[in-house]
């Protein structure tokens, strides 16, 4: 796979509702309860504001603009940011199994959203350096985003057997299409404005490496395409600087610079992060995830594994599954 389905993969995004909003007049909402999960959707017509509580906001969006929501955080949509806001379960409460909901006779906003459940142990860590509100703008002209929302708004308006699985896939495409955009301004706009824009001073925690970013970036982008194509190769720092054209010394400052850590880092944490998913869902044990990753000594895996990801690797399986168990 490539690297964004990697890190989607381990976040194990799995649709938990979609559905449209279509409002008039003076209105604010709450959503609460948003832990684990991340919330996307695209304003079809109107215009509203999004914030997110104690992170960032109110944020005008147009007819046309998508944004994702990736903390996970309580957030606010309003027509107007100094409307007091409503709980969502008392505008919603109807639309549990997808459906479009008229406030105030509607006719004025029209918003096709979804949420996603994280199943993933990892979710805080990989999504740590997205900023607070992903914003894309109508004036990129993405036919595909365009598609899927207007396939979306079809099935929430006229529901069809099988509409569940359709609405689930859509919903999917839409965000993996909408992150897809977010990298591609990052590439476009370059990496000070990508900093700026992240705040990473204020929000990226020291050492977790900066996922988007690295993607974002063309030539730490082949290199991280080399560690997640084979991460139990032996990667060195000077075969990783010759897939992406640089001197070493050149390369590894380019990378810190980007990702937030050395490149040896990144390659540690990605095969703990793949282990820690073995861990959990595989059933293989310690010593053959170790080789699968690149260690062939156990206890230097179980080391490595110790320091980054905080506790030994078997302890690291039962305390998931223990979440999951309380998730459930």
């Amino acid at each position: 796979m490539d690297p964004l389905s990697d890190i989607l993969s381990l976040l194990k995004p799995r649709n938990y509702m979609s559905a449209g909003f279509d409002a008039a007049g003076p209105w604010a909402i709450r959503f609460a309860d948003q832990a684990n999960s991340i919330k996307c959707g695209t304003i079809v017509s109107g215009q509203c504001y999004v914030s997110v509580e104690d992170l960032a906001g109110p944020v005008l969006l147009t007819s046309g603009s998508s944004f994702v929501l990736p903390r996970g955080r309580t957030f606010f949509l309003a027509s107007d940011p100094d409307c007091p806001p409503v709980d969502a379960p008392h505008i919603f409460a109807k639309a549990q199994s997808g459906g479009i909901v008229k406030h105030n006779g509607g006719g004025e906003c029209f918003i096709v959203s979804s949420r996603f459940v994280l199943s993933g142990p990892h979710a805080d860590m990989l999504m740590a350096a997205l900023p607070p509100i992903v914003r894309i703008e109508n004036d990129q002209d993405e036919a595909s985003l365009r598609w899927s929302v207007e396939r979306m708004m079809q099935e929430l308006s006229n529901p069809q057997p099988g509409g569940f699985l359709v609405l689930q896939h859509l919903a999917h495409t839409v965000l993996v299409q909408a992150l897809r955009l977010h990298l591609s301004n990052a590439r476009t706009s370059g990496q000070s404005d990508r900093a700026a824009e992240t705040d990473q001073a204020a929000t990226h925690a020291p050492n977790i490496p900066d996922w988007f970013a690295a993607l974002s970036d063309k030539q730490v982008a082949t290199a991280i395409a080399c560690i997640h194509g084979d991460p139990a190769h032996p990667w060195t720092l000077k075969e990783l600087a010759r897939h992406a054209g640089m001197s070493r010394s050149a390369f590894a400052a380019r990378f810190r610079d980007v990702v937030a850590v050395p490149p040896m880092a990144y390659l540690t944490r990605w095969r703990m992060l793949l282990a820690g998913d073995r861990l959990t869902h595989s059933g293989l044990p310690v010593s053959e995830i170790a080789l699968s990753v690149g260690y062939e000594s156990e206890s230097a895996f179980s080391t490595a594994f110790k320091r980054v990801m905080g506790c030994a690797p078997r302890r690291f399986g039962q305390q998931v599954c223990q979440l999951n168990i309380v998730r459930a």
